[in-house]
């Protein structure tokens, strides 16, 4: 597995002068230097499914970035319907299936249509579970073909050794890696199976390149890119007000609180929500919750990225930023909005 790295500023490239890449799952870590911007890690196989475990997942496609046709795995704990859906980057059905399926590893082949980036998930009982799948060269007509090529019913067995730098990893660590350029930092997460091409990202505060604003529920919202990371810049208004003094329940109806039980100020502010009506009532990470389809409720490894992206101190994977309590020193201040506060009170 080779872990490839390279940046960009905006849309011009950017010279890495070191990459430093820490798993987080086993507290190790290492630098590459410029001009060496490649990872190696040696292994074969598919990751490890405990037979026990009860949580659907499917597992990274491969190849990805995808050229005419890519294999989709996933793990089904026990027999019962599958529903399979491949959607585009703004959320639109491309294609759909639904079989019942028994326990076991299952493997399709998907050959993706016009577009650059797809979103397969599937969903099995209460349990969610979703893949990115990029296809850098365009071109292809039609809306592509998802094909079940079958199962076995047991998982494999998963081998990984250490790499030539003596980096310790086993698939499913957690990664953080972070990229360094002319004493500028950013950063990003990923749980890497397969061989992956990784851009940092060194512009921040401009709308995301290629997708400056989203259109969700009848609202618009406009994005920022801070380093590696792409924010809706206003807070989410969505779902059917309630009185704040009732409770939000799992009822099939997104809904949220307005300051003073006002609508007005949910369109000036924003609403407010408690946390398991955010999460949409699904206990994983990444899951999209209320937000718009191709998004997702961020995770604590977001947010201390984020906040050691902009901190005047405690920089990128800080221990700082794994403890309890109040963390950095000013990262709020740079993230908040410039204008409208009074005696600490937004107006």
């Amino acid at each position: 597995m080779e872990l490839t790295f390279t940046a960009i500023n905006n849309t011009t490239h950017a010279q890495l002068d070191s990459i430093k890449v820490m798993n987080r799952t086993q507290g190790t870590d290492t630098v590459l230097y410029w001009p060496d911007t490649v990872l190696t890690i040696y292994f074969v196989g598919i990751p490890e499914i405990p037979e026990t475990d009860a949580v659907l997942k499917v597992i990274q496609n491969y190849p990805n970035p995808v050229t005419d046709q890519t294999t989709i795995s996933l793990y089904v704990p026990e027999k019962d319907e599958v529903i399979m859906i491949i959607t585009d980057m703004i959320g639109r059905v491309i294609l759909k299936s639904e079989r019942v399926m028994g326990k076991g590893i299952h493997t399709l082949r998907f050959v993706p249509g016009n577009g650059n980036l797809f979103f397969f998930s599937a969903r099995w009982r209460n349990n969610s579970s979703y893949i990115k799948i990029l296809k850098p060269v365009s071109g292809s007509k039609g809306l592509g073909s998802l094909e079940y090529l079958g199962y076995e019913t047991s998982s494999q067995q998963l081998k990984s050794t250490e790499d030539t730098q003596s980096f310790s990893f086993v698939v499913g660590d957690d990664l953080l890696y972070i990229g360094y350029d002319n004493g500028k930092q950013t950063g990003l997460l990923d749980a890497p199976e397969e061989s992956e091409t990784y851009t940092f990202q060194f512009a921040t505060n401009i709308p995301c390149p290629g997708t400056p604003t989203v259109l969700y529920e009848g609202q618009l919202y406009h994005t920022v890119q801070i380093f590696s990371q792409c924010w809706l810049k206003e807070n989410l208004n969505v779902g059917t007000m309630i009185s704040c003094e009732l409770i939000m329940t799992n009822n099939n109806i997104l809904e949220k609180f307005c300051l003073y039980n006002s609508l007005d100020t949910c369109l000036k502010y924003g609403a407010f929500y408690k946390w398991w009506e955010v999460m949409q009532y699904i206990n994983e990470e990444e899951t999209q919750g209320i937000c718009p389809p191709g998004w997702h409720i961020p995770t604590d490894g977001e947010w201390k990225v984020l906040e050691g992206s902009v901190d005047g101190h405690f920089s990128i994977g800080d221990p700082n930023w794994d403890i309890w309590g109040p963390r950095g020193t000013d990262a709020g201040d740079y993230l908040k909005a410039t204008h409208g506060w009074v005696y600490g009170m937004f107006i």
